[in-house]
């Protein structure tokens, strides 16, 4: 029996690259909506998900792949006989590799969108193959991040099969996605409830940091996934990459500079404020404020 792939994607960079490889690795893929017409176009034999299912797509694509026929083919263990003759009897072809990336839902929840726009980006059909893939990862390839489609190439390409320690680790992932996911739909949905019995929160890497408080320190830095600010949506321009000080620096220098109605200019060196300044306009701020210390602003943080 070929092994068989179940590819669901909303984000479609890099998938063309990885459903060929797979192809040519002798992996037949199945898919579902624009992903199948997408692969179909770009020249892919690509099995169409009701044809797996023999039940169309319905309800405006909400009901696709939530079908046994599908979560059988993921969910059986390969070494326990009793499901493997369960899938030998119903005539169900076991999956192995399930890629699935999300509908936009952090993305969305930040949009100027009614309500019911919002509610139709949380994924249900999506966030069920993928849970049930990594419960079963020993036995199911479970890809939730584009960026791990070369992972994954690379360990085909090397030792023919991928291998139990990047299985898992792409297991993990998913949970962490969904934990998120679901946290950010959770916020969405609870409004302004002040102390749900959950505390949920989704926070998005942004970014590692060339050392931690101390040289000798690792760090990371995350941002709320579900809004924007000023310091999840800055653009380094150029430079070495930020320790967490500078991030510490710049925080402060900004909340300080927004204490003010007009234009203002925060030093800062060290979490310490070394000048403020309020001006007519940017420059003027800046020089006031560069004028009350011209020592200690040397390699500090200026914020306006």
């Amino acid at each position: 029996m070929k092994k068989r792939a179940l590819i669901s994607v909303f984000d479609k960079e890099g998938i063309l690259d990885f459903a060929k490889f797979l192809v040519s690795k002798d992996v037949e893929i199945v898919s579902t909506g624009g992903t199948y017409r997408y692969l179909k176009e770009n020249g892919l034999d690509v099995i169409e998900i009701n044809e797996v299912t023999n039940f169309p797509e319905m309800l405006d694509g909400r009901v696709k792949t939530l079908h046994p026929l599908v979560h059988a083919g993921i969910l059986a263990i390969r070494d326990n006989e009793k499901h493997m003759n369960t899938l030998k009897e119903r005539e169900i072809h076991t999956i192995d590799y399930v890629v699935v990336n999300l509908y936009p839902f952090f993305e969305k929840v930040k949009e100027d969108l009614s309500f019911e726009e919002k509610v139709e980006f949380i994924d249900i059909g999506g966030p069920t193959m993928l849970r049930a893939a990594a419960k079963n990862f020993q036995d199911v390839v479970v890809i939730s991040n584009k960026n791990d489609y070369s992972v994954v190439m690379n360990e085909i390409q090397q030792d023919g099969e991928v291998s139990f320690v990047t299985k898992k680790k792409l297991a993990g992932k998913v949970f962490n996605l969904m934990s998120a996911y679901d946290g950010a739909i959770a916020n969405f949905l609870l409004g302004d409830e002040e102390y749900p019995e959950y505390l949920s929160v989704s926070y998005k890497k942004m970014q590692g940091l060339r050392y931690g408080e101390n040289s000798h320190q690792s760090a990371a830095v995350y941002g709320l996934a579900t809004a924007d600010g000023a310091m999840n949506t800055f653009e380094t321009l150029n430079g070495k990459e930020l320790s967490y000080n500078n991030f510490k620096d710049v925080d402060i220098a900004w909340k300080c500079a927004n204490e003010f109605e007009e234009t203002a200019c925060c030093a800062l060196k060290h979490n310490t404020p070394c000048g403020v300044a309020t001006g007519e306009t940017s420059y003027d701020a800046y020089m006031k404020a560069y004028n009350v210390d011209p020592t200690s602003i040397f390699g500090g943080i200026v914020a306006f």
